[in-house]
This record gives structure tokens, C-alpha cells and sequence, in this order.
């Protein structure tokens, strides 16, 4: 029989925490709620005491906000969803670090989705404390240093944006080509990709293909197009994004 998911919920609101509490008790196999906190102190402290396995926690709350309370642990031994009302720049440096996350007021379909994504990865507790260390790292530098979680079937790299040519398609896969030659095989989708980095300097050029922006050695001219990028590869600029992309340069 599989054993039963434990699990503290902290959020400064009461509503919020109840609300989630009843989702996870009426909807969501397997999971027991074994604390509920109301700010980042108490939640440090009942995470210490109760040592559950997973942790649902609220991005902005007042006397210290997530990041906080994460710095505080030498080593994390659970797994964390984040829950959050603001769609902002702390999003996309927990899209970048590869964890979980959910918007406020949470879907049902997406919170089972969560738990589920929990379930694969649990016991790699190496991998969440790599990605919390790159987390907090993307939130306090500034957009050059800023590294993405990339899966492959050996386990996790961490990479630099800047250091990232271009994202090919390959089937449910994607080739990502790096500045040094290296290419690799990510288990995410490219359109997942696309979600990711576009606003960091990348740009879908064909539905194959997204490149790094700075990595442009040059534009030849066509009925689309192509561009020349940094590692010599020529790629195809679709007809269809042309204008858009001739805009961005």
C-alpha cells in the first residue's frame, strides 16, 4: 500500500489555507494535511517539528515572504508547490528552477496535476535542493547570470540563459545548443520552451525552432529568410513570424 503524502500548508490567509485543505481532502488521493501555518516564522518552526513531505507554500505574505523562510534551511528535505495570486517576476524564476507552482484561485485539475508531478520525483532530494539553490540565486541576480533547469534522461543541468544558442524540436523532445558546443536532449517540449523564455531575449522563429537573440550573427534575406547564429548553424526564419521577427531586431 502506498504510504501517505503528509503535508503543511502555509499561507497568511485563513480562507486560503482552509480552501485548500478541503481540496486536498475531498479531491486528491493519498494526502494528509498535518499542519497549517499562518506566516513564515511559524511555518520554519512546524516544517522543523512535523518534517512533512511535501510543503504547499504561499509566495507573498507579510513579516517575510517564501524566500525567505527557504534561506533559512541548510538542507531541504521536502518537496515544495508554490501558491500565489501574482503571475509576476517570481513566476518565472520558479519556471526557470523547473519547480511546481500554482496561481491563486488554485484549478482543482492543476492541483491533482501537482501532486502527481510530486509523486514522480519524490526521494530526489538532492534535485530539490539543487533547484531551491538556483532559485534563490535566479532572484538575486540580474538577467545575464540568471541559469534554467534543463532534464535529461541523466538527471538535471543547470544553465546559463546567455549560454543557450537555440532550442530545436525533436518530437515530444527538445535539442538545446549551447555556446560551447554541447547539445542537449531536454525531455520538455518545445512550446514548453516557448513559455519559459520568451521575454528573455528568445524568439520563436519557426515552430521548430526558438533562438537566443544575442546569438544572431546574421540575417539573410528570403521569402522568410534565415539567420546565421553564433555556432555557425543557419536556421530558417518561417514566413509567418518574419515581420515579427525583423521587428525585434
Amino acid at each position: 500500500m502506498e504510504a501517505k503524502i503528509t503535508t503543511v500548508l502555509i499561507d497568511d490567509e485563513q480562507g486560503a489555507r482552509e480552501s485548500l485543505a478541503n481540496l486536498l481532502s475531498k479531491y486528491v488521493d493519498n494526502i494528509e494535511v498535518i499542519g497549517k501555518a499562518d506566516s513564515a516564522s511559524t511555518g520554519y518552526n512546524m516544517i522543523q517539528e512535523l518534517k512533512p513531505n511535501l510543503v504547499f507554500l504561499d509566495v507573498e505574505m507579510p513579516n517575510g515572504n517564501a524566500f525567505d523562510l527557504l534561506e533559512k534551511f541548510e538542507t531541504i528535505d521536502f518537496h515544495i508547490i508554490f501558491v500565489t495570486a501574482y503571475d509576476h517576476y517570481a513566476i518565472k524564476a520558479i519556471k526557470y528552477s523547473a519547480i511546481d507552482y500554482l496561481l491563486k484561485p488554485i484549478d482543482l485539475d492543476e492541483l491533482r496535476s501537482a501532486v502527481e508531478k510530486y509523486k514522480a520525483l519524490s526521494g530526489k532530494s538532492k534535485d530539490i535542493n539543487e533547484k531551491i539553490k538556483l532559485l534563490l540565486s535566479n532572484l538575486s541576480n540580474d538577467v545575464g547570470a540568471k541559469k534554467i533547469v534543463v532534464p535529461d534522461n541523466e538527471g538535471l543541468n543547470l544553465i546559463h540563459l546567455q549560454d543557450i544558442v537555440r532550442c530545436e524540436s525533436d518530437g515530444d523532445y527538445t535539442n538545446i545548443d549551447l555556446a560551447n558546443g554541447k547539445r542537449i536532449l531536454s525531455a520538455n517540449t518545445l512550446g514548453d520552451y516557448e513559455d519559459l523564455l520568451t521575454n528573455s531575449g528568445f524568439f520563436r522563429i519557426h515552430r521548430s525552432s526558438i533562438i537566443n537573440l544575442s546569438h544572431i550573427k546574421k540575417y539573410i534575406r528570403g521569402e522568410g529568410g534565415s539567420v546565421v547564429m553564433s555556432d555557425g548553424s543557419e536556421v530558417e526564419v518561417s514566413r509567418r513570424k518574419k515581420a515579427e521577427f525583423l521587428d525585434k531586431l
